[in-house]
């Protein structure tokens, strides 16, 4: 079995060749600077050991890893097949599959900048599982997520623990289409039966007698699944794929991604990246700012950027965005605030509710029991349902008021005395091109991946995505669901592939 740093030289020797018309897009075909220069962006890392300090201590420090029996480090690896910058559920589901595959084989580490989470999307998310998307591969993928989390116990149980709560409740979305948006949705219907799903396409008077309690005024078409779909709590997911990557062998490490350093490897030709002087750069080590202010870097043969919405930083840390030919085009991933509120409604719909999507974008869901539902609903963008700012998590209390609560109370009489609770704000890692996710390696730092863009239905898709990316790392291909087309060619090319079923 190849070494990931042999692997990682067939990435750059072979992989993700640019066609000649992405090239020509991304102005590949520019002239090679004059000198073997690189612009990294980092700061400044500790002077390098002398070679043969350094190799003593690495050894000494696994030895003393091995030893102790520990599931985590207690000091800073400097070393690893595979560094994974931002420990989410992308980055932890990542973590999870490269070591149930490879196990003491390639080792991990995954440096995340808040272990407690508290700012993190997938804890502030509503944590939906929903197969009704447009794209095969977003339907593939929450096919295969859905199984894994009817799974989860055999698949994420920590030995010794008690198995993981995910607590899944799979009563299904209901997407409601006003008269304009039928067609879409009975085309979107076709696409999701064809790729497995299961799904009932509901006229108004099916949908009333189905659920008594919808107002059917202004829905000229639903779409109901049937199996496979739901909620589930999405901390619990976070924190099972983290304990269960941790007890596989993987090192979570409490950081910031502050640059990159790479590495010139004379004689290397790589298609799509013009030579310098010969050879080429290659990304070779993260440098790492931890929480006391102390800068360390991890030397890797891989990188994975799943940071979720600050993603194209880290990118930029690689000059992605800041270069040249294929490093001119940044990772189009930008925040997006979203309010999600908690209201009760003793009269509201009961056990058998499902998450509704109206005609209008507007979503609710039951939480728990006793009459308790959360809702919100995205901007439309326009000049008066604006983007709130993402400087922060600040809840917009008045907006439920003027956007969210007359479409809910249009749809369910009963919830118009309902009373809001409480609220809380997410960020997505909103894809500007296409609101679709960018999966795998950049076509200029070969050995850098990327997991990000997935603008809201990231949480639902991480065990599917953790595995593609997994499989192209230790197999250089897609062996299940083939992602190509999400790659971050389109970027360039400026294609987008849109996904028309963005809540």
């Amino acid at each position: 079995m190849l070494s990931l740093s042999a692997r990682a030289g067939r990435l750059v020797a072979r992989q993700l060749h640019t066609t000649a018309a992405v090239r020509r897009a991304a102005g590949a075909d520019e002239q090679p600077p004059p000198t073997p220069t690189e612009p990294i962006r980092r700061e400044r890392a500790p002077p390098p050991e002398d070679p043969f300090q350094r190799a003593a201590r690495i050894f000494s420090d696994d030895m003393r890893f091995l030893w102790e029996g520990k599931k985590s480090r207690t000091f800073f690896p400097s070393h690893c097949d595979v560094c994974i910058i931002g420990g989410g559920i992308m980055g932890s589901a990542i973590a999870f599959w490269l070591k149930l595959r490879a196990g003491p084989g390639v080792q991990v580490v995954v440096v995340e900048r808040d272990s407690t989470y508290r700012t993190a999307s997938t804890p502030l998310s509503v944590g939906g599982l929903r197969q009704q998307f447009s794209l095969p591969e977003n339907i593939q993928m929450s096919m295969f997520s859905a199984q894994f989390l009817r799974n989860a116990d055999r698949f994420l149980t920590v030995e010794g623990d008690e198995p993981p709560a995910i607590q899944f409740h799979p009563h299904g979305y209901l997407m409601c289409a006003s008269p304009e948006k039928a067609e879409l949705l009975e085309q979107n219907y076709r696409t999701q039966m064809e790729n497995g799903a299961k799904m009932e396409l509901m006229t108004p008077a099916r949908l009333k007698e189905r659920f008594p309690w919808i107002n059917t005024d202004g829905v000229a078409l639903a779409c109901h699944g049937q199996e496979n779909e739901g909620w589930f709590d999405p901390h619990a997911l976070l924190s099972a794929f983290r304990r269960k990557a941790i007890q596989l062998g993987a090192e979570f490490v409490e950081g910031e991604a502050a640059g990159f350093e790479s590495r010139y490897v004379p004689n290397m030709q790589s298609m799509g990246k013009q030579s310098v002087a010969g050879g080429n750069y290659v990304l070779d080590r993260a440098v790492i700012r931890l929480k006391n202010g102390d800068v360390k870097t991890v030397k890797a043969a891989i990188f994975v950027a799943s940071a979720g919405a600050n993603t194209a930083q880290v990118a930029r840390l690689a000059g992605i965005g800041e270069g040249e030919g294929l490093l001119a085009t940044p990772v189009p991933v930008e925040p997006r605030k979203r309010y999600v509120y908690f209201y009760h409604s003793p009269d509201g719909p009961g056990l058998d509710c499902p998450l509704l999507i109206d005609p209008s974008g507007a979503y609710f869901r039951r939480e728990g029991h006793g009459g308790h539902y959360i809702g919100g609903k995205s901007p439309t963008g326009t000049a008066d349902d604006p983007e709130p700012s993402a400087d922060n998590l600040d809840v917009d209390y008045d907006y439920f008021q003027s956007h969210v609560w007359h479409h809910l109370a249009h749809r369910v009489h009963s919830f118009e005395n309902l009373k809001v609770k409480s609220a809380w704000a997410g960020y997505y890692d909103y894809n500007t091109l296409d609101q679709n996710a960018i999966i795998g390696p950049h076509p200029h730092h070969h050995n850098l991946f990327m997991a990000t863009g997935f603008s809201g239905h990231g949480i639902q898709q991480a065990p599917a995505v953790g595995r593609a990316i997994t499989e192209h790392i230790l197999d250089g291909e897609y062996r299940t669901i083939d992602l190509t087309r999400m790659g971050f060619e389109r970027v360039l090319a400026n294609q987008p592939l849109y996904e028309q079923n963005i809540v």
